[in-house]
């Protein structure tokens, strides 16, 4: 018992030491090779415009996500359970697909502008700073309303039963219940998608629309990518580096209880206002709908007719696509069950509270600046074109990481407590308790979260942007390439098959784990 948990943590401890290596070390090897610690007048530039789009997109997402959210937990509706799980899509959709969605909506040819000439009004350019906070709220919107949700489903129901025998008004309700809710969990949402924001590629090299809209990842990307320049590459990453490490503390600080006390897990009686406040909350729930569905609707719309005429390189880019998606899940589930079976064996002191941050760092990192590092350190010994797919694999499973982490840890904790003594008095080694014990009680969450490595895997477009020549290309690189060289059905097209895939391997891991739950 004791050698098992000895060779547990001493796993646990190598696993923290990679990614150690891979986040900070990434971060040390970029800091090292900056020539100047000074900013030029483009990247400042670049820094105002990250930290500008970040903050509105956040904002406007968290605010936004409130009359949804509220207007899902007081509603009763048919579709309401589909519409909820939907509001997972955007998250595991590749960012390339979401571009090109909004792109068909909103573009120059698309329906809103379309309608606004009808009207004799001007036409709405997507591209610039508009255009970036437009994709980022519609990719993050979503997981605001689920983060709020989450929270008023929190609220104990007896909170709610109470405030209703008293005869609570709509804004008392607000007040007293449903306000200190708000203060406890917006903060933290809107800080997770500020962070998100902030490493944020895919968006502005899309819909940037020139220099002035340019971020740190794309800044970056040019400096290393096109003129070669690691000096500035190195001290860019570093900057960007230090933002979201700062984010990231300061996201954990802001989160704090809700302080209503625990419950009896009664089901929730709905609190729904009737007339003008129930034709809001159809409002609200329309337009969420509509964001959501409408860019999603355009791909398939566009995508089913380019289907026909895909270029000859699309299939072997899905085919990389698939084999490094199935690999960084592979590596990301092995990796987060080793750090969270660790700690669920060991009482949380130093040994476990060293180890659940190190399983954070990647929260703090941009997969563009471990990029960085690794090119500096694979360009004087080999080439970084021949090294593109393994390194685009290390550096997912590394970001998917956390996600995993935080799925499994409680669970593990729970299965340890419950089976832990038992599995020990029956002499059971480690390989029975892992295959007996451990696994079918950890198969939803091992399910659901490498579906989810694989699908955020599958839409990548930013190390392999950094790493792949013209023959390494994966699918989202390939999209991406198709709508530079405005070749629009086929991007489509490939958008479709991108889209399906992402959702396939997130489908068939979710259901797997199900199953084997259920067996």
């Amino acid at each position: 018992m004791a050698d098992r948990a000895v060779a547990l943590r001493i796993a646990a401890l190598g696993v923290a030491l990679l990614l150690a290596a891979l986040t900070l070390g990434s971060a040390i090897i970029v800091a090292a090779r900056a020539t100047s610690w000074t900013l030029g007048p483009a990247d400042g530039a670049a820094l105002r415009f990250t930290l500008l789009q970040a903050a509105l997109s956040a904002g406007l997402s968290a605010l936004l996500a409130v009359p949804v959210a509220r207007a899902l937990m007081r509603r009763r509706f048919l579709g309401r359970g589909v519409l909820i799980r939907l509001m997972a899509a955007p998250f595991v959709l590749p960012v390339v697909v979401a571009v090109l969605g909004l792109l068909a909506v909103f573009g120059r040819a698309g329906p809103v502008n379309g309608a606004l000439a009808a009207l004799g009004l001007p036409a709405l350019s997507i591209f610039g700073l508009h255009g970036v906070v437009l994709a980022h709220v519609f990719l993050n919107l979503p997981l605001a309303v689920r983060i709020i949700l989450m929270g008023w489903q929190a609220i104990p129901a007896e909170r709610l039963r109470l405030a209703q025998s008293l005869g609570f008004s709509d804004r008392a309700m607000f007040r007293h219940i449903e306000l200190p809710m708000l203060r406890a969990v917006l903060p933290g949402a809107g800080a997770v998608i500020f962070l998100l924001c902030l490493t944020s590629f895919a968006v502005a090299l899309t819909l940037g629309g020139g220099p002035k809209s340019s971020t740190l990842e794309l800044a970056i990307f040019q400096a290393l990518r096109f003129d070669f320049d690691l000096g500035r590459a190195a001290l860019l990453a570093a900057l960007q580096f230090a933002l979201c490490a700062a984010v990231t503390v300061a996201t954990a600080r802001v989160a704090s209880p809700f302080g209503f006390g625990a419950g009896l897990d009664r089901a929730v009686l709905p609190f729904a206002p009737r007339g003008w406040r129930a034709a809001l909350d159809a409002v609200a729930i329309a337009a969420a709908a509509l964001l959501l569905l409408a860019p999603l609707l355009a791909v398939v719309v566009r995508g089913v007719p380019g289907l026909l005429d895909l270029p000859s390189g699309v299939w072997p880019a899905a085919l990389r696509s698939v084999l490094v998606a199935l690999a960084s899940a592979a590596l990301a589930v092995a990796a987060a069950l080793v750090l969270a079976l660790a700690l669920a064996a060991v009482p949380l002191g130093r040994f476990g509270r060293g180890i659940e941050m190190v399983a954070m760092l990647p929260l703090a990192a941009s997969g563009l600046v471990m990029g960085v590092g690794l090119f500096l350190v694979i360009h004087p010994v080999a080439r970084p074109e021949s090294l593109a797919l393994p390194v685009t694999v290390l550096v997912n499973a590394t970001l998917s990481l956390p996600y995993l982490f935080r799925l499994l840890l409680p669970q593990a904790r729970q299965v340890v407590a419950d089976y832990g003594r038992l599995s020990a008095s029956l002499g059971m080694g480690a390989r029975a308790r892992l295959r007996w014990v451990i696994l079918p009680r950890l198969s939803r969450p091992l399910g659901y979260g490498a579906g989810l490595a694989a699908a955020l895997s599958m839409g990548d477009l930013g190390v392999i942007a950094l790493f792949a020549g013209d023959q390494g290309a994966t699918l989202p690189l390939m999209v991406q390439r198709l709508m530079g060289a405005y070749r629009m059905e086929q991007a489509a097209g490939a958008a479709l098959l991108l889209v399906s895939l992402s959702f396939g391997v997130f489908w068939l891991f979710d259901r797997i784990g199900d199953r084997n739950a259920d067996a």
